[in-house]
């Protein structure tokens, strides 16, 4: 356990949770925001949600780009409404994530798979109609039940060194460690890699998507920053705390989900050569500054134009007499709603997919959501798409909306109506 893991504290951080190394300013502040997830039933409409300072530093040190203000992950995930399975394009990208999987590393009945953070079972259910056995495990309570009951077998907990025993016990090394979306999520960062790297079997794979911070940066992604992301991630800075965790760095790709993400493949050094798709990613963040403190001021500044630029719009549209909606009630989505100020002066409703938000409210900004089949009853001229990341999906599932004189208005990297 390093120094910076053992001071890992809820509240301000003045040094870098990777390194240690004293934290420069934060570079963005978007600030003080309620939870990301934390939807807000009709029953507790009256309360006061409680809210935290959002602001981001960059250590110049080892690259890590952290919040500088951390809130309990057993605030975050105890009970969670993010239900991964309600999307049909990242259900695709985790059946062919699985397939490509299996046949790279060529798993079969004898092998194991171990799943940090497996939410509801979306990705895990691919392993096991190949044959291959599985294990999940996942903090929040409601989730992994739901998993559970689909046939995953799942622990309900969080992962670290203290789940190693457990895991171990009752399922074994892993040929396989998968973490999607999880390894941004980690305080402990470093008690987090070294234990995965002792679940993982001396041949065994661990591979990691999450979103890049090169394209959150290029693209003005900047709702894509929420509590629950604690690290916004370069492969140069997952390189180094790999190899502070006594694992390596051996491939890596880009890949188009969340917006722009990395799928990064670790090892115990040495087992396989490292490929030359990984000098090339390196290379490419280098090119892009994303090693340069006046990066991240430039991405500042386009955070703040992009800011006004969807204000004035949405105001000239309400102004104009439209009536204007949202899609999707995404964490993003409450980011963005909160750091622009759009509330129900502007939106009529959030229109989301998943059972398991509607009959909320948007947290700070208190819209309604409410289910997709809004949008046809209501016709709103403009709806706002929060999430931007599955675009081709939303817009071919509200055809008919669009072909009845409905627009969308896509938010970043710069706002456009569709």
């Amino acid at each position: 356990m390093t120094s910076a893991d053992r001071r890992v504290c809820e509240g301000p951080r003045h040094s870098c949770l990777g390194c240690d190394a004293p934290l420069p300013p934060p570079f963005l502040d978007l600030g003080r925001t309620p939870l990301a997830n934390g939807y807000v039933p009709a029953e507790r409409l009256d309360g006061v949600e409680e809210t935290f300072p959002l602001t981001v530093s960059h250590c110049t040190r080892c690259q890590l780009v952290q919040l500088t203000h951390l809130v309990s992950p057993k605030q975050l995930f105890g009970h969670y409404l993010y239900f991964s399975s309600y999307s049909e394009t990242f259900l695709g990208h985790s059946r062919a994530m699985a397939d490509a999987l299996v046949e790279a590393l060529g798993l079969g009945p004898s092998s194991r798979v171990l799943e940090i953070a497996s939410n509801d079972g979306y990705l895990l259910q691919y392993f096991q109609t190949r044959g291959v056995a599985v294990l999940g495990v996942e903090p929040a309570a409601n989730v992994a039940a739901h998993a559970r009951a689909r046939g995953i077998p799942t622990l309900g907990r969080f992962f670290g060194l203290e789940a190693v025993p457990e895991v171990l016990e009752t399922f074994g090394a892993a040929d396989l460690v998968v973490g999607n979306n999880v390894l941004a999520h980690v305080p402990e960062i470093n008690d987090f890699l070294e234990a995965v790297r002792r679940c993982l079997r001396p041949a065994g794979a661990v591979v990691f998507e999450f979103p890049w911070v090169r394209d959150m940066l290029e693209r003005i992604e900047f709702d894509t920053i929420y509590h629950e992301h604690v690290f916004y991630l370069s492969l140069t800075a997952v390189r180094g705390l790999a190899a502070r965790a006594g694992l390596e760095v051996f491939d890596a790709s880009v890949e188009a989900v969340h917006g722009g993400s990395l799928r990064v493949w670790l090892q115990h050094p040495g087992v396989r050569p490292v490929r030359p798709d990984v000098e090339a990613i390196l290379e490419a963040e280098d090119a892009t500054g994303c090693a340069l403190p006046a990066r991240y001021a430039h991405f500042r500044d386009d955070v703040s134009a992009l800011r006004r630029a969807l204000a004035t719009l949405l105001r000239d549209l309400k102004s104009g007499g439209h009536r204007l909606a949202a899609y999707g009630a995404p964490a993003k989505g409450s980011t963005l709603l909160n750091y622009v100020g759009i509330g129900r002066e502007t939106l009529d409703f959030v229109a989301d997919r998943s059972p398991h938000k509607q009959r909320h409210y948007m947290p700070g900004v208190r819209v309604p959501i409410v289910p997709p089949s809004r949008l046809l009853e209501a016709m709103p001229a403009y709806v706002l798409l929060l999430t931007w990341n599955f675009a081709d999906e939303i817009l071919a599932q509200q055809a008919e909306y669009r072909q009845r004189g409905g627009r969308f208005i896509i938010p970043v990297p710069s706002p456009r109506v569709i």
